[in-house]
């Protein structure tokens, strides 16, 4: 089926009561990816899974898996790709995930995908080495899940996720470095705190002076976020690290993350 130029190169609404309803029928299909939060919240998953295992072959699952999405307390678009990604991840193997779900045109069936692969392999490394592709992916919304897959066991390991998050802080591709400082991220939006940051936030000095003059404002945003949570519990230690970072470094890239980490202290 060719899609139309006009909806592949759609900038999206804000409201879902005016997505055109092709583009939300193509959506539910699988057939195109989401340009922004409203399509991304307006998805039928339902609709979604089910046309998808009549592609893959295995309508009989199904029923369980809907019977999962219709047990949760609080249902939302989040929890609803958690729940069917999980499935899958207790349903097939790495190799069957990939060769189903990789490259999918649908970003929320690749989010699914992340969410099964993440519960493929017990170890911090191996984690990291199956989350890298996600981490990549050119779509937002993915690498916001990966995310939330990956950072609570990461936060329990944290001697063994810095070194590797160091290294990736040195990328040539700004989604794993945004991903490398956004993933430990204190407090974050909508992950769970990790509280030795908020105590010793120096820990993740490795990952964030790599990142101090970083020429992407993606990844600046996130050193600054960082930086931020941080002030949070630790305000003394970020404006002496922001007092470091201004000294040694006469770069627009450094003054604009200093600013925005700075934000909640100069409100005070």
């Amino acid at each position: 089926m060719s899609i139309p130029e006009s909806i592949l190169q759609r900038k999206g609404v804000r409201k879902m009561a005016d997505i055109p309803a092709e583009v939300l029928q193509l959506l539910n299909e699988g057939k195109i990816a989401t340009v922004n939060l409203t399509e991304w919240l307006a998805i039928d998953q339902h609709t979604l899974l089910k046309g998808f295992l009549e592609q893959i072959g295995e309508k009989t699952w199904f029923a369980d898996i809907e019977e999962s999405l219709l047990a949760q307390k609080k249902p939302s678009a989040n929890s609803n790709a958690k729940t069917i990604g999980l499935a899958f991840g207790q349903l097939l193997n790495q190799e069957s995930l990939d060769k189903y779900f990789a490259g999918h045109s649908s970003d929320v069936v690749r989010c699914w995908h992340c969410w099964a692969s993440s519960i493929q392999v017990d170890e911090v490394t191996a984690l990291l080495d199956v989350m890298r592709p996600f981490a990549a992916d050119q779509h937002f919304g993915i690498r916001e899940v990966v995310i939330f897959a990956s950072k609570e066991r990461l936060a329990a390991n944290l001697s063994k996720t810095l070194p590797i998050l160091a290294e990736w802080a040195l990328s040539e591709d700004e989604n794993i470095r945004r991903y490398a400082v956004e993933v430990i991220r204190p407090i974050g939006v909508w992950t769970k705190k990790i509280p030795t940051f908020q105590d010793q936030p120096d820990l993740a000095l490795p990952v964030l002076q790599a990142l101090k003059a970083d020429s992407a404002k993606y990844v600046q945003n996130a050193v600054a976020n960082w930086l931020n949570d941080a002030s949070k519990s630790k305000p003394d230690w970020v404006k002496e690290i922001c007092h470091q970072w201004d000294t040694s470094s006469n770069n627009k890239a450094t003054a604009y993350i200093i600013k925005r980490a700075l934000r909640t202290i100069n409100k005070k």
